[in-house]
């Protein structure tokens, strides 16, 4: 028996990295899977998800002998979202869970982000979520329950003057969530979010995540410095968190283990947000 049969479960952003293992873990404990990905690329400067890695996940959940449905579509757009819900009803008759996962951010000073840009971040990170819920919300209704889990981010509960607007989003993403929590907890809808670390996905693999993890100015980062996450964490020896580690995570969200549980902020982050803060500009500036 699996932690999952019977369910069906919703997950966008699912073509690659956090996404695709969520399905996947999903498919190894039963169930069903909707996946949707493949965006337009709008201001986010590097690779998003393609239809090539997408039929990777849909090859990889069939490998385990369960059902996927995959759009390729946008959290942008109601529509895309409408669309795998109603034809994903028609064949399983049922969306028992939905991870709200898609994610997008930028790397740029405070003030030099453009506002297009801004926007893009915005419209996947908050709107995505209110529309996955919106599309989900009624057949959970019907059903007499369901669960979402809602992908966040450590960043959602801290600041970072790099990347202002994911903050931001990440943010609004938590309170969307926990006032969701409020808004269907009598229809027996429970959402809960995932405050991911640093985690070894394509989103951090271009300039803006070496930047990040160096610590130094625009342009000087390179790919071994994605090694200094292992500064961000408290367990001896872990860096880059793998995406399968978000995956348990949301399993545990997302099956009946979690059943009483609503309103959570589940940090997976190797216990960063534990650190004591050390304002470092400021000690060299003392010294």
């Amino acid at each position: 028996m699996g932690r999952m049969d019977g369910k069906v479960a919703l997950v966008t952003g699912a073509a690659r990295g956090q996404g695709r293992a969520i399905a996947v873990r999903f498919a190894e404990e039963g169930a069903d899977i909707l996946a949707i990905d493949c965006p337009e690329k709008g201001a986010i400067p590097y690779p998003l998800g393609s239809p090539e890695d997408l039929q990777q996940t849909v090859k990889e959940v069939e490998a385990l002998d369960r059902q996927i449905l995959a759009h390729e579509g946008d959290v942008r757009q109601q529509k895309s979202l409408d669309e795998l819900v109603a034809e994903g009803m028609k064949r399983f008759g049922r969306i028992d869970v939905a991870v709200a996962n898609a994610g997008v951010w930028t790397v740029r000073p405070f003030a030099e982000i453009p506002e297009e840009e801004f926007w893009d971040v915005l419209d996947v990170n908050v709107l995505g979520v209110w529309r996955t819920l919106k599309a989900v919300t009624p057949h959970m209704k019907e059903a007499g329950g369901g669960s979402v889990v809602v992908t966040a981010s450590g960043n959602g509960v801290e600041g970072a003057p790099g990347y202002v607007h994911y903050v931001a989003s990440k943010h609004a993403a938590l309170g969307l969530a926990k006032s969701a929590a409020l808004a269907f907890g009598e229809y027996n809808i429970r959402v809960n979010s995932l405050l991911p670390g640093p985690t070894d996905t394509k989103g951090l693999d271009w300039q803006g995540g070496y930047d990040l993890c160096a610590g130094r100015g625009e342009g000087q980062g390179t790919k071994e410095d994605l090694q200094g996450a292992k500064n961000w964490t408290v367990l001896q020896n872990v860096g880059l968190l793998p995406p399968r580690a978000m995956a348990e995570a949301v399993l545990w969200l997302a099956s009946d283990e979690s059943r009483w549980t609503t309103g959570l902020e589940l940090h997976v982050d190797g216990g960063h947000s534990i650190i004591p803060g050390l304002n470092l500009a400021k000690m060299a500036a003392d010294n």
